[in-house]
């Protein structure tokens, strides 16, 4: 019997070892690369962009919100960082230019929506404008729980001696070059679970000359920078039980006359693109015109970890894998006083889940709003009606749930 007991027990601890052995971990790592619109990318070629999406993909994308809509937002670098952390647009976050003057935390970046769910887990920031880490995320202050990261490396544009600056930024371009090996260097030896790196240069580059020959080259240099970091996460994944995605995006597009500016709604300004090596893209991906807030979904998505409730019903975004019920919501008040509600579909069973709030504390106070049901619609009809009698100068949310996703519109009545 003791010997029975005894063969079983180590047969119990190796099959735990083994499991333990084939266990991946998932780690995630983003990089917004300033002011590079999407045909400028489709027209070079990056070398390291295009091998990053022949292992996943590459989709063109947008910011700026819904244009001409309450969530219309500036094609403005700080205001696009914001709006990929939080999953969120303008009206949402505050973030309207890069004075960061009262971003609006109730709205949490992925770095806190991870810590709410998995404190365990290690987040860095690797940038060449410290602001990214000391106000938007709002490291340390306590209107973001005190957050605190394990690795950062930032500031240097603050350092003159060592980086003087000159009028054609070239100083940015070397601390994009730095910023990009000590990424790299930490994926090698601390391969955090989630890690953010912004690379400035190619939008002064854009600044400094437009449309030319000196903005293509800042672009292909950033796409080397690109490459260390990527090559040092595919060697994590071949010494380590580990899978990394990677996601790569830029905050705007540029002006389409010089390509000198941005910060309008043209299409050109709005116009970005998306390069991943994520495996299991959906059909949004490729044909629904996603956007900067879709790629915090998506990493949680790829990390396994939801979305806290209190963020689930307030994010303007949906992951750009695996299976998402529906997407691009749009709501349309009648004269005749009567909603209609509609929706693309991206599952064919189940049903919609139509909720309305009818305060907006969440922005407010950050609590939550009390929903009230208006009803359910089959999901593949993609439209639903209800009678309403709306109060001028009030905004109401209207939230649909279905299977796999949620998604939210607002109500601005005038």
């Amino acid at each position: 019997m003791t010997s029975r007991f005894f063969i079983a027990a180590l047969l119990l601890f190796a099959s735990i070892a083994i499991e333990a052995q084939n266990t991946i971990t998932k780690k995630a790592l983003f990089i917004i690369v300033d002011g590079i619109p999407a045909d400028l990318i489709e027209r070079v070629k990056p070398e390291n962009l295009t091998k990053i999406s022949k292992a996943g993909g590459y989709t063109r994308a947008h910011v700026g919100g819904e244009k001409n809509g309450y969530s219309e937002t500036p094609t403005i670098s700080a205001v696009g960082y914001n709006s990929l952390l939080t999953a969120t647009w303008v009206n949402k976050h505050n973030v309207w230019g890069n004075g960061i003057e009262n971003p609006n935390y109730n709205y949490h970046t992925i770095f806190r929506m991870i810590k709410d769910v998995a404190p365990e887990k290690k987040l860095t920031v690797f940038s060449t404008w410290q602001d990214n880490r000391t106000k938007l995320i709002g490291e340390g202050k306590p209107e973001t729980g005190n957050l605190l990261l394990d690795y950062k490396f930032d500031g240097l544009e603050l350092d003159t001696v060592n980086f003087p600056h000159d009028k054609e930024s070239k100083y940015i371009q070397k601390i994009d070059d730095w910023v990009a090996l000590e990424a790299a260097k930490c994926v090698t030896k601390n391969a955090p679970d989630l890690t953010w790196v912004y690379l400035q240069y190619t939008d002064d580059a854009g600044h400094h000359y437009g449309d030319s020959k000196k903005f293509d080259e800042a672009v292909l240099q950033a796409d080397k920078q690109i490459g260390k970091i990527y090559e040092a996460i595919l060697k994590r994944q071949k010494k380590h039980h580990e899978e990394w995605v990677i996601f790569v995006t830029t905050d705007h597009g540029r002006d389409p006359i010089s390509g000198k500016g941005h910060g309008g709604q043209t299409a050109r300004e709005r116009g970005t693109w998306i390069v991943t090596n994520a495996k299991g893209l959906n059909n949004y991906f490729y044909a629904g015109n996603p956007g900067i807030v879709d790629i915090t979904p998506s990493i949680m998505e790829f990390l396994a970890l939801p979305i806290p409730p209190q963020s689930r019903v307030e994010v303007d975004g949906v992951s750009l894998i695996g299976k998402i019920s529906l997407a691009n919501p749009y709501v349309l008040l009648t004269s005749s006083k009567k909603l209609q509600i509609g929706w693309d579909a991206y599952d064919s069973e189940g049903v919609v889940k139509i909720s309305i709030a009818q305060t907006n504390n969440f922005q407010l106070t950050g609590t939550p709003d009390a929903l009230v049901k208006l009803g359910e619609a089959p999901i593949k009809g993609g439209k639903f009606g209800a009678d309403f009698l709306p109060q001028a100068g009030k905004v109401y949310k209207i939230v649909l749930e279905g299977k796999y996703n949620t998604v939210n519109k607002w109500i601005v009545v005038n």
